[in-house]
């Protein structure tokens, strides 16, 4: 090859070194880490919820915003959270939103939505792993509650 071309290849090493090297891994090990990833929105005064996508080790894919809703209702339907999974191909996800009442407890409505997600999920393959309800005054993993 001429020299052209070998600076051209040296020059794409490069790059792709420098873009890998300011990619940093965050593992998804407790409720508290989405709970600190939401600090963002803890104070909101309109519910928002968010998909954390993950691999198969936890790692985070994609935190990607699916509603935002009113003080104290968000409208989500599967198709809306499980469409970027299969996009991102995600091995499963946790699911976050805010309450901005202050209140972190899970809702009947908040518990019915995350059973049927489940049951969708199965389907496809994609397992939800948690949902992680996060406020001002702290956080309730459904999970960890045995909701789900």
């Amino acid at each position: 090859i001429g020299t052209t071309k070998a600076c051209q290849i040296i020059a794409c090493v490069e790059l792709g070194k420098r873009l890998l090297k300011g990619k940093k891994s965050t593992f998804i090990m407790s409720a508290k880490q989405i709970w600190d990833e939401m600090k963002d929105i803890r104070n909101s005064k309109k519910e928002h919820c968010f998909i954390f996508y993950l691999d198969v080790r936890n790692q985070i894919i994609k935190r990607e915003l699916i509603s935002i809703g009113t003080l104290n209702a968000s409208l989500i339907h599967p198709r809306e959270i499980f469409e970027p999974a299969i996009r991102f191909t995600a091995a499963q996800m946790i699911i976050s939103h805010n309450h901005p009442s202050g209140d972190p407890s899970a809702s009947e409505e908040d518990i019915k939505l995350t059973r049927q997600l489940i049951e969708a999920g199965k389907i496809l393959g994609i397992d939800i792993i948690d949902h992680v309800i996060v406020s001002e005054k702290g956080f309730v993993s459904m999970k960890e509650k045995a909701l789900m």
